[in-house]
């Protein structure tokens, strides 16, 4: 008999989001704050940031916000930890903490699920290697490309920060209750990934700040947290299933620095600096494409999956 009800499920699965996101809110450091004047601009075009406001990339806000998540995500863990408790009972309490972990997806995997998604970006990755942009060719600069990139307050939100705290809650948290409930992998893999792109909504509000509180301004908003919600709703697919086939954390979370590092492909815009190449760049993704389908199934299991039996 599952530990939890699927209802249950769905209301610690809102909590989680919940915690989450409204820890960025919680602390006045880590909230933004923006005019409320109307701005008419030109379609498409940000405003010029006041000396009174806080945007979400300015370096104390960063800060406050990485604690903040890194908090929510502390907070999260517990909550799987109580519920697995009082699943328990008082037997068996020897076994809670492993257990846990091991639900949590703190365990190693094999090398091949962390190959899917470089081979999924095998045009991008050949356009950069056109481009000598790839590490330790010409263009390519240890101290900008690394040091500054990486290990600034930027870089340690976009590539280490939110993704690891956000596959531990929307992936790890998420998937273990629902996994507790007795979900299936079908209802795990589709359903969950929306809690991850709701999580997204409150970006509309930064948006139509952003591009002067006008009604083209909010259409902006919509549209685009449409889009990315969207977006991270499908690639929240794909995590999904990297964690419940490999029943480990690491290859979601390195498929989310990756594909934060790599971008969103962009093979129109590409080919159109590379003209010349356009027929391989064009034979690449498709190369990309082609082998991450035909390997997903195989590349991505790990024997002994918690999840995937």
């Amino acid at each position: 008999m599952p530990f939890l009800s699927t209802t249950s499920a769905h209301l610690l699965a809102g909590l989680f989001a919940f915690t989450y996101v409204g820890s960025i809110y919680t602390s006045k450091s880590a909230r933004l704050r923006f005019s409320k004047r109307k701005v008419n601009l030109p379609e498409g075009q940000a405003r010029l940031k006041l000396q009174t406001e806080r945007w979400r990339d300015d370096p104390d806000v960063i800060k406050a916000r990485l604690l903040a998540v890194s908090g929510a995500t502390l907070i999260c863990c517990l909550i799987v930890f109580i519920v697995m408790k009082n699943g328990n009972g008082d037997n068996a309490m020897q076994n809670l903490t492993p257990n846990a972990w091991l639900h949590l997806g703190f365990t190693w995997s094999n090398i091949l699920p962390l190959l899917l998604t470089p081979l999924l970006y095998a045009g991008p990755l050949y356009v950069q290697f056109l481009e000598k942009t790839l590490p330790f060719q010409e263009d390519w600069d240890f101290e900008d490309d690394v040091l500054f990139r990486f290990f600034s307050i930027f870089g340690l939100r976009n590539y280490f920060v939110a993704p690891i705290t956000e596959e531990v809650v929307f992936r790890a948290c998420v998937l273990t209750v629902y996994h507790l409930a007795g979900a299936s992998q079908k209802k795990m893999i589709f359903l969950s990934p929306l809690v991850f792109g709701a999580a997204h909504i409150h970006h509309a509000w930064e948006t139509y700040h952003r591009y002067g509180c006008t009604a083209t301004a909010a259409k902006r908003a919509i549209i685009s947290t449409i889009v990315q919600v969207s977006y991270t709703s499908v690639f929240g697919f794909y995590c999904c299933y990297l964690f419940l086939r490999s029943g480990s954390l690491i290859p979601p979370i390195a498929a989310h620095i990756f594909c934060n590092i790599m971008g969103v492909p962009q093979p129109t815009y590409e080919m159109s600096l590379l003209p010349d190449r356009k027929l391989s760049i064009a034979a690449m993704y498709l190369f990309g494409i082609i082998s991450f389908v035909c390997t997903l199934q195989s590349w991505s299991y790990t024997d002994g999956s918690l999840y995937w039996q």
